[in-house]
């Protein structure tokens, strides 16, 4: 979900909660929200139906396609696909001529018939983006693993969006929170705080148990007010600095033979090569300049003790148990593994309990049916920390 979709999801949570409530009438909230009286009670029919999440944007597509492919050209697609497992760019080239099939519609074929698996069910990347400023933004992720005499090394990158300056590349022998996370106060202690980060769906900063990837490590994360944001399933180009910079570490890296064989040395010959990345290599996307030349650190401190957040006084504030449950009423829901022991705001509305972890929405549980339904969206309203 985009910024932009998020704004717009949470509005409409706010335009319901108000509507359930009745804090105004409905021509009054229409009017406070900018929309529409029969959007408004579009709003208000999804949620009674469906809860919060079926306020999210739905898809366009028409219940019904005249042109849809024919099922024996869709069979004979299949029959290859199951033959060769290639795709739409390789099968095109055996149908023949009176079989022919764009592209595009030979993928379609595959997804609508159960053939591509939904981990590489992925938009193709129609632009590229860079962030205005240093410190913006931060893309990280690890680069694979290199083999050891004992175990693997796991070079974990991080990397300015601006300014491709490498702020860490360091040699672990381990992906786990307990190992990342020191290695990411190290490069916080040195540079100061992003505004935030960008990952892809990888341990340990994505998590499939709650439903929108919370982990201790984003946590800890969104803590010291850093906005995480996770790439598209499957598709390495949204984070595509940090992957072109991992092919430039891997080329670099197989160039010199022998490769270390132990931890120590790994680290070693990291250090040399983001020394020579960052201040001696030119950058064709910086026009020939170092990365060192076009960054600069962040006036955000790294805050050893991040302050308590403070929710709002309509809320009741609950804290998150040993099983990631919280108690309501006599009965007990699931909210999310990764806030053990975090204080989560619970808001009332109907028969639903709105549950949010600092400024993000993450679950609605309906009180009548006990059902937990997971959320994921950033609110705008204003919030403050407790200094």
């Amino acid at each position: 979900m985009s910024w932009n979709e998020a704004t717009i999801m949470d509005q409409r949570i706010r335009f319901v909660v108000s509507a359930v409530q009745q804090t105004a009438s409905m021509t009054g909230l229409c009017e406070e929200y900018d929309i529409t009286r029969p959007t408004g009670y579009l709003w208000l029919g999804r949620y009674r139906r469906g809860g919060f999440a079926a306020l999210a944007d739905t898809s366009h597509r028409p219940y019904t396609s005249p042109a849809r492919t024919a099922a024996a050209l869709e069979d004979r697609v299949l029959e290859l696909r199951q033959q060769y497992g290639w795709g739409g760019k390789k099968l095109v080239y055996l149908l023949s001529p009176n079989e022919q099939l764009s592209v595009p519609t030979i993928n379609r074929i595959l997804k609508r018939r159960g053939q591509v698996p939904p981990a590489n069910r992925h938009p193709p990347a129609t632009q590229r983006f860079e962030r205005d400023l240093p410190n913006q933004l931060w893309q990280m992720d690890f680069k694979g693993q290199f083999p050891m005499r004992q175990g693997w090394c796991y070079p974990l990158s991080v990397l300015d969006d601006h300014s491709r300056f490498a702020l860490g590349l360091v040699a672990l022998s381990n992906t786990s929170t307990d190992w990342v996370w020191p290695s990411l106060v190290a490069v916080f202690r040195a540079y100061g705080l992003p505004d935030a980060m960008l990952m892809d769906h990888g341990e340990p900063w994505w998590g499939s148990a709650n439903g929108y990837g919370l982990t201790m490590l984003a946590v800890r994360l969104l803590q010291q007010g850093i906005v995480v944001i996770h790439g598209a399933m499957a598709h390495p180009q949204t984070q595509g600095k940090v992957e072109r910079f991992h092919r430039t570490l891997d080329e670099a890296m197989r160039r010199q033979r022998p490769m270390p064989d132990q931890l120590a040395g790994w680290a070693q010959r990291l250090a040399e090569f983001r020394t020579l990345y960052n201040t001696v290599r030119p950058h064709e996307a910086l026009a020939m300049a170092t990365p060192a030349s076009c960054y600069q650190a962040s006036a955000r401190p790294y805050v050893e003790q991040p302050p308590a957040w403070v929710y709002p006084a309509d809320l009741t504030v609950r804290t998150v148990d040993q099983l990631g449950m919280l108690s309501e009423q006599g009965h007990r829901y699931f909210v999310c593994e990764a806030l053990v022991g975090q204080p989560v705001g619970v808001e009332v509305v109907g028969e639903a309990l709105l549950v949010r972890y600092r400024d993000l929405y993450i679950r609605e549980i309906n009180t009548a049916t006990g059902r937990s339904t997971p959320l994921h969206c950033r609110i705008t309203e204003p919030h403050k920390a407790h200094v």
